[in-house]
């Protein structure tokens, strides 16, 4: 009997030790990860489930092998060759069970329902491919095809420096051909964004809208099973209660915490703290298809009218910089010589006479209701911005939209003034420049500036289609003083990224592209 109790009360213990608790900022829009551009997403869905041919190690700052052990470029730049591995495994749930590994046809798959508009899971999709859209997938792959079962070939109509490093993307993740079969089958293809299936380090077991996701490891995983046979994404948030949580033990990583957070930690042994310059830039997204934001006058004169210093020190707290621009400083191409805008009310509201506004306008300013990494404190940074604007005579009533009906209605172009931030996947500077200011990116709804300039878009296309880095970088900053002279964006800031963690969480790094790799924590005994 003492041996039975001893093993009673033993076996929670080690149960939970098994478990690492995620305090998240906000639910994922779904699983089917293509359809959707959110960081948030991405972690949920590509972060845990998925995996893609090539993965980007930002320690490194190299492209690694994944799902492809090995590859092979053209010398024209044109064909690229991929040999997979033979050994990755699909999930099984309750309702799929898989017939075989991994092989050549589910890369084709994958790749296929984003650029054949006849493919027959193409409209699945009903919002469309943003970031395949956004990159011009459709016009710059001509083909992907299966040479044989472990070998896949992709062949271009131009060169494109950057197409590599796009596969290391969440929405290059690649799905099992056969799994869609069976939706396609039984007239049920929703299921794979509520009931996915991957070859990542973790397998879906359950989500619930507002409250949690959770997963189990997958113990066939190519790379090893993870050491942790449970991870729950649940969802807070308030950056306040998740520190809460965290200090009750009820998670053991907070994601997105405020700056006072980190501070207020400190000391505490039992917690700590995990951060890194992130490669992200938080800004105002100005639309330029709503009148009087579509003349340029107007949106310098939001620029000058911002007291962006006194933002960054309230809202950030010194832990973020300055930003002048689309991406952070540390960039290669960034263009030191465009100092952006200073604070300047006067030559604001100069601006606006000479734009025909003299008694000012009314418009909108939208944010989230919660905070995250490049918006700590949406309520304060909206209210300083319309204070801001309201000295220059621009009437902006603030408006707080959810998070996910907040990305679905900025990418239908509906608001004026967009709280956004934008983190880059790969280092590369066009990983900022095609979603953000690209034609084809107001079409697919992640230009939330929703300006398209033809010599700007040419600038974009020709920097890919370049090797050379100096003369991608000419054209980057011809690019960059099309941007802050159109003002397409008002510019925040360059965050620090941060997490907090309990003392026993061992391996996690924090990511500076915002991604999400558990597969490696453990929690320390």
């Amino acid at each position: 009997m003492r041996l039975l109790l001893a093993t009673l009360l033993c076996t929670p213990i080690l149960a939970q030790a098994a478990t690492l608790s995620v305090c998240t900022e906000a639910s994922p829009e779904g699983f089917d990860v293509v359809q959707y551009n959110s960081l948030t997403t991405t972690n949920a869905s590509a972060d845990m489930l998925m995996n893609r041919l090539v993965e980007f190690d930002a320690v490194q700052g190299k492209l690694l092998p994944s799902l492809a052990r090995s590859w092979s470029i053209s010398a024209d730049g044109l064909v690229y060759d991929f040999q997979l591995r033979d050994d990755v495994h699909f999930h099984h749930s309750a309702a799929f069970t898989p017939s075989r590994n991994l092989d050549a046809r589910d890369v084709v798959f994958s790749f296929q329902r984003m650029l054949d508009d006849q493919h027959p899971w193409h409209a699945v999709a009903v919002g469309g491919y943003p970031h395949a859209q956004s990159m011009q997938w459709p016009s710059l792959i001509a083909r992907v095809e299966a040479p044989d079962a472990h070998s896949v070939r992709i062949t271009l109509n131009r060169r494109d420096a950057t197409f590599l490093a796009t596969l290391s993307m969440g929405f290059a993740s690649i799905y099992p051909a056969e799994y869609a079969e069976q939706l396609l089958a039984a007239g049920t293809p929703e299921k794979l964004n509520s009931a996915p299936i991957g070859t990542g380090p973790f397998v879906f077991e359950r989500f619930q809208k507002d409250a949690a996701v959770r997963y189990r490891a997958n113990p066939e995983y190519f790379a090893g099973k993870p050491a942790m046979d449970r991870v729950i994404f649940a969802i807070t948030p308030d950056s306040n209660v998740r520190l809460q949580k965290l200090r009750r033990g009820e998670c053991q990583i907070a994601l997105s915490p405020k700056p006072q957070d980190v501070q207020a930690i400190a000391g505490d042994a039992k917690l700590k703290s995990a951060q890194t310059a992130a490669f992200m830039t938080a800004f105002v997204g100005i639309n330029s298809q709503h009148p009087p934001l579509d003349k340029p006058q107007v949106r310098q004169a939001i620029n000058l009218a911002f007291d962006k210093a006194s933002y960054v020190k309230a809202v950030f707290e010194g832990s973020a910089e300055p930003a002048n621009g689309p991406y952070p400083p540390n960039t290669w191409s960034y263009a030191r010589e465009l100092p952006g805008y200073a604070h300047e009310p006067e030559r604001a509201r100069a601006l606006l006479a000479e734009a025909g506004l003299a008694d000012g306008f009314k418009t909108t300013i939208w944010t989230r209701p919660s905070g995250s990494l490049l918006n700590p404190n949406p309520s304060l940074g909206a209210q300083l911005l319309q204070a801001d604007l309201a000295k220059v005579g621009i009437d902006a009533e603030i408006r707080v939209i959810e998070w996910g009906e907040l990305i679905r209605r900025a990418k239908a172009g509906e608001h004026d003034l967009l709280f956004m931030g934008w983190a880059g996947d790969n280092g590369d500077p066009d990983n900022f420049l095609t979603p953000q200011f690209a034609c084809a990116s107001v079409e697919s709804g992640l230009n939330f500036a929703r300006y398209c300039d033809k010599d700007l878009d040419q600038l974009i296309a020709d920097g890919k289609t370049h090797s050379d880095q100096a003369e991608r970088s000419r054209l980057y900053h011809q690019a960059q003083a099309i941007i802050q002279q159109q003002a397409l964006w008002l510019p925040l800031a360059h965050p620090t990224a941060f997490a907090l963690l309990d003392a026993k969480v061992e391996g996690y790094r924090v990511s500076p592209f915002g991604r999400q790799d558990f597969a490696r924590v453990s929690l320390a005994r």
